[in-house]
């Protein structure tokens, strides 16, 4: 596994296909200063470009929260004007927005303001059982700014995210699985980074053009009306159709046996 160290994440990819990407700040629970905004933000852009990697789990250094939110002495520092000017938190925003491949959350401890948001912009969400989310801004005397009262406002209706945002109050992991925000609560005897990664893995090994194709249309039908997401949804089925993976997967299947994808 090939690893990298930068200040405040650190970043592996394996064989498999699948990255790693840690955010190391435990002193500051993995707070999102924009020095670390900045290392994530290229980290992603680098593996969006990378071809051998097919899928990431997002996650923490071991021992650590997952992320406490924004870092309070860089915004204590902010005017509305000058947020306005460097379009604070944008490129966060367009990072995970724009990124083609499956993203994977992996929440331990708990996922906070800024935290839970870039949990709710990856494509699948692990959480143990012990952890925590919530939108406590209200209490600091501003909003979540990260998207996340537009996209849990989606998955869970307009009351329930009213009731968090408004109180600051927290949810925990099971209550957010049963809504269908998170898939999977890890048990205590397991690992929520390894249940993670094996999802990440089962991911990487089906056709990377194929499983992109499918991100977008399922990621189209929060941004779109019902008739242009179907419109969206068809025309990439028809678009699928031209890949090498589509030709060997019906191939394999009529043959009776395994694909072997080339990812393309």
């Amino acid at each position: 596994m090939a690893s990298v160290a930068l200040n405040h994440i650190l970043v592996s990819t394996s064989p498999t296909g699948v990255a790693l990407v840690q955010l190391n700040r435990p002193s500051k629970r993995n707070a999102l200063s924009q020095d670390l905004i900045d290392e994530l933000t290229g980290a992603l852009h680098q593996l969006n470009r990378d071809p051998n990697v097919r899928s990431v789990v997002l996650t923490s250094v071991e021992g650590s929260p997952f992320c406490a939110g924004a870092d309070l002495k860089d915004l204590a520092r902010l005017s509305t004007a000058e947020a306005f000017r460097i379009g604070w938190l944008k490129d966060a925003e367009d990072a995970f927005s724009s990124f083609r491949k499956p993203l994977v959350a992996a929440v331990d401890g708990f996922a906070f303001g800024g935290g839970f948001e870039i949990a709710l912009l990856c494509d699948i969400i692990f959480a143990s059982a012990d952890a925590r989310f919530g939108f406590p801004e209200i209490k600091l005397g501003t909003i979540p700014g990260l998207g996340g009262t537009q996209r849990l406002t989606r998955a869970l209706g307009k009351h329930k995210v009213s009731e968090l945002v408004l109180t600051g109050s927290a949810i925990t992991a099971s209550e957010l699985c049963r809504c269908g925000v998170v898939n999977k609560v890890c048990s205590a005897e397991e690992k929520v980074v390894d249940e993670a990664s094996k999802l990440a893995e089962q991911i990487a090994s089906f056709s990377s053009p194929a499983v992109s194709l499918a991100k977008q249309a399922v990621k189209a039908a929060e941004a779109t009306t019902l008739d242009a997401g179907l419109d969206i949804e068809r025309a990439l089925y028809y678009s699928s159709f031209s890949l090498a993976d589509c030709a060997e997967g019906v191939a394999a299947f009529l043959e009776k046996r395994a694909p072997t994808f080339q990812h393309k």
